[in-house]
């Protein structure tokens, strides 16, 4: 099964089993950059879990147009990762871990017994953090 295939069945999956993973992709990104909370409530005081559902929106997004239109989404993070770290003092390793505690709360809904599926995961989360870190000094 090709990859894009993979990653739909796992974000199906996800879905069934384990609802709106805004809260525990946000818990698990709380947990590995804790010093982010400050920013979410400093940047969106009246509505922070707007914001946090807006990040975890467009690290969704990144994921299921990655297959369909790479060059997007390059463009995406080319222009959002330096303006964020420029702009609002957000470093390039929130927009990393962002990506990871999303593939992370994914992958934990994918079997074991899907060794294909885990393995286009985890190249997923390779292809979409390279984007940030080629961005991290810009």
């Amino acid at each position: 099964m090709a990859d894009a295939a993979l990653i739909e069945r796992g974000l199906e999956r996800a879905a069934q089993q384990l609802g709106d993973i805004t809260p525990l992709v946000m818990r698990e990104f709380y947990r590995r950059m804790p010093e982010a909370e400050a920013s979410f409530r400093h940047h969106a005081p009246h509505d922070p879990h707007g914001l946090e559902a807006e990040m975890v929106g467009n690290t969704l997004h990144y994921i299921m147009r990655w297959h369909e239109a790479p060059m997007e989404i390059r463009i995406d993070m080319d222009t959002s990762v330096p303006h964020h770290r420029v702009a609002l003092d957000v470093p390039p390793d929130w927009y990393r871990g962002m990506i990871e505690a999303a593939i992370d709360v994914i992958l934990s809904s994918v079997p074991s017994s899907a060794p294909d599926e885990r393995t286009a995961w985890k190249q997923l989360r390779d292809q979409l953090v390279s984007l940030v870190e080629r961005n991290r000094h810009i």
